[in-house]
């Protein structure tokens, strides 16, 4: 058996592990990046979940989806006639294989370029800074990595319900949910979160009729009332059936039908389906990672306990991402690479873990970074409010996309912006404006007496801006 020693060896190449492997190889240290991701051909591919079966994938068929409902629905809009549209799902899956695979072939030439050795297969901690790997499946020890640290970015897997068993060609995952080869007549979806809202949307522009079930009786919890009320509207007006407090009980295929039961205000309630997809979140893979004697602490949802800066609670062992706590999103996970990489360079970064975006990337998207109106009601922090709608943005107005809003939360004494949130198009473009200047400390009256282009989709968040202290141009103040 060989042994290698090395300055950092990080467990996962997905956006937390691949972006850390980066960053500390750039800073000089000697690194081995350990993935043991092996894509639906059995082939082994970098990325992780967000380049194969999660971000990218799902983007390149929101994207195909969007077009297609587009062409179908306001060409004609814009004096733009065809005679038929047709959607060719074979053509779209191979257009989002082929870039998750560039992508995937990207990372494999960043790890060369920077001098990381990619060792493939399953790693496993053991006392004296040690990661022995295997292959993946088996317990035989192939090698074994001798290092000063060890960073952990193992990610993270779908829930999995027993009273909705994944069933071939019936009942799936959101990995599953990406490689439909047809479009179904009907789709339900468990779960209307930020997964289950974009995997709905893309099967309901391609033509199914798309009911989603969730279990709990507040749209989009995490984001601010306003925003989620519009997005609802928004979201029940293009066909997406999405019912609240609606609580699983049972799932049953019989007749090629996936017959589900669940429960609302109502009582007990059937529906049934050619598929469905469940998407009720994602749970640490930090289990067959190590054993008691390592050490590492973890809580009572498998989430491996950490500092603010991602140290464990064994020296020289750091964990980021998905498998710690915080919001499980690719950027985050990134950030928090690249914190420990300098940290153990020395360094002394950290994250702002008050100003990390989210986004559902539905059409229009939904975007928010900070405090909402309700969180911060609650706390009692006096605040001021100033929201523009974009059907007063002539941008927005020309390229057909004025549904939405954009909302700014200021405190009311210092000014300093305490959150924005965002319903829009290309929301998620939008709101890296609020992330830096909140990151800036800045104030609403900084972002008011800035200058934006015109005509753009920006200059809603500089009306939303001016509205916060009464003085928006383009609306009623």
């Amino acid at each position: 058996m060989s042994k290698k020693n090395y300055d950092v060896v990080v467990i996962g190449a997905g956006p937390a592990g691949y972006v850390t492997a980066i960053r500390c190889a750039q800073l000089g240290m000697k690194v081995a990046c350990v993935d043991e991701w092996l894509n639906r051909k059995g082939e082994p591919s970098l990325g992780g979940t967000c380049l194969n079966v999660g971000c990218i994938p799902s983007k390149a068929l929101l994207e195909s989806s969007h077009l297609y409902a587009t062409a179908n629905n306001e060409f004609s809009e814009h004096g733009i006639t065809t005679k038929s549209i047709k959607a060719d799902i074979g053509t779209m899956m191979a257009r989002k294989d082929s870039v998750v695979n560039e992508l995937t072939q990207g990372i494999n030439t960043l790890f060369k370029a920077n001098k990381i050795d990619l060792i493939r297969g399953h790693a496993r901690l053991v006392p004296g800074n040690i990661v022995n790997v295997s292959n993946r499946g088996d317990n035989k020890i192939r090698e074994s990595l001798q290092t000063d640290n060890i960073v952990i970015a193992a990610g993270s897997s779908p829930v999995r319900l027993e009273r909705a068993p994944r069933t071939e060609g019936h009942i799936f995952d959101s990995a599953g949910a990406l490689e439909f080869d047809s479009v179904p007549k009907t789709l339900g979806v468990i779960g209307a979160g930020a997964v289950g809202l974009e995997l709905g949307s893309v099967w309901s522009r391609l033509g199914s009729d798309v009911v989603l079930l969730e279990a709990m009786d507040t749209f989009l919890m995490a984001a601010d009332k306003q925003i989620s009320r519009a997005a609802f509207s928004s979201y029940r007006q293009q066909g997406l059936d999405i019912r609240l407090n609606a609580r699983l009980l049972s799932t049953e295929v019989k007749q090629k039908k996936v017959h589900v039961n669940y429960e609302d205000t109502r009582g007990a309630q059937q529906v049934q389906f050619d598929r469905l997809i469940v998407a009720v979140g994602r749970k640490p893979n930090s289990d067959h990672l190590f054993g008691d004697e390592m050490g590492i602490e973890i809580d009572e949802r498998e989430y491996i306990h950490v500092n603010r800066f991602c140290e464990t609670s064994v020296p020289g062992v750091y964990a980021i991402g998905d498998i710690v706590r915080g919001p499980m999103l690719a950027h985050k996970g990134s950030e928090e690479g690249i914190m420990v990489a300098e940290r153990i360079a020395g360094q002394k970064s950290s994250v702002n873990y008050d100003l990390i975006p989210s986004v559902i990337y539905t059409h229009p998207e939904v975007a928010w970074v900070g405090k909402t109106e309700h969180a911060c009601n609650t706390a009692g922090i006096p605040v001021n409010v100033g929201t523009f709608p974009l059907v007063a943005s002539g941008r927005a107005k020309a390229m057909g996309v004025s549904e939405g809003l954009v909302k700014v939360i200021a405190h009311k004494e210092t000014d300093r912006i305490l959150g924005v949130h965002i319903c829009s198009s290309q929301a998620s473009e939008l709101i890296a404006q609020a992330v830096v200047a909140m990151e800036m400390e800045a104030s609403a009256e900084d972002l008011a007496l800035t200058m934006f282009a015109h005509p753009t989709l920006s200059e809603s968040v500089h009306e939303a801006a001016l509205a916060v202290h009464k003085r928006a141009i383009h609306i009623k103040n």
